[in-house]
């Protein structure tokens, strides 16, 4: 596997596709609030069908500032379609892999930009099929480390890799808590029967699981928004309030011993999307 060798490092601009992004980002200390929201491209990876698929997060500088922004004129992706996906609400931080957008294997060299117009400052992004820059998101080929498995039923569809469809649909009513349940699975490499020692804290046996607000209309909080787990094929479950009636993708994310990012290397973990429809 190859690492994608631009991406955050905590205040230097994010560069892909070998290019800088439009306007440089300063130097300035973190702030609270007022900063700007940065895109940031994972790399790019093949699909079976000729077609490839570019991997994207995005880096909220803002230390707890949470913003809304829809898609349009200050959140949009060019060419075509200003909606390509991409997230509506930007958590605060550096969030990994959240959206993908698919090209057709004759893409070439074209670009697709991401910008995103936050505090007054905007930020654009190119994303190419730059060779620098190909992943392998379902597979560390070095060690033979595999993401988590994330379902939403104990005999339900299987979920793997970066997040490409809604995988469950809910429903609720507005300010009264709808549970979320997830199944989850970590495959371990061969001989591998135990996490390895973590540099930064202990981690789960199996996944620390995730919930985040991706898109809808308002306020979304999770009495449990992160949380271990320690035995393969358990079934843990949170319960979100959804503050306005409307349509709510949440994302759900499940990371193994790599860790956020894997690591620095675009390996292993699972991005997906619930759909919660919620009624007045």
């Amino acid at each position: 596997m190859v690492a994608a060798s631009l991406i955050v490092v905590t205040t230097s601009a994010i560069a892909a596709g070998a290019q800088a992004p439009q306007t440089p980002l300063p130097l300035d200390p973190l702030r609270e609030r007022g900063a700007s929201i940065t895109p940031a491209y994972e790399g790019w990876y093949p699909n079976p069908d000729g077609s490839f698929s570019m991997l994207i997060g995005y880096y909220n500088r803002n230390t707890k500032e949470s913003l809304d922004i829809p898609v349009g004129p200050n959140n949009r992706v060019q060419p075509g379609d200003p909606d390509q996906g991409q997230p509506t609400h930007f958590e605060s931080g550096r969030q990994w892999g959240v959206f993908v957008i698919r090209v057709p294997k004759d893409f070439g060299n074209k670009v697709i930009t991401w910008t995103i117009v936050a505090n007054g400052e905007s930020q654009s992004i190119p994303f190419t099929l730059n060779k620098g820059y190909p992943i392998s998101p379902y597979k560390e080929l070095g060690m033979g480390n595999q993401q988590p498995v994330l379902a939403f039923s104990q005999d339900g569809a299987k979920v793997t890799g970066p997040p490409t469809a809604v995988s469950a649909s809910v429903t609720g009513t507005v300010n009264k808590p709808v549970a979320i349940s997830v199944w989850v699975e970590d495959p371990k490499a061969p001989g591998e029967a135990e996490p390895a020692p973590a540099l930064f804290g202990p981690v789960a046996k199996v996944a620390t699981v995730s919930l985040h607000k991706f898109r809808g209309p308002g306020k979304v909080t999770f009495d449990k928004p992160r949380f271990p787990v320690d035995q393969q094929g358990a079934i843990i479950s949170s319960r979100a309030t959804f503050g306005a009636p409307g349509d709510y993708l949440v994302r759900v994310q499940a990371n193994d011993e790599s860790g956020e990012g894997g690591f620095g290397f675009q390996c292993c973990w699972t991005n997906t999307f619930v759909k919660v429809t919620v009624r007045p």
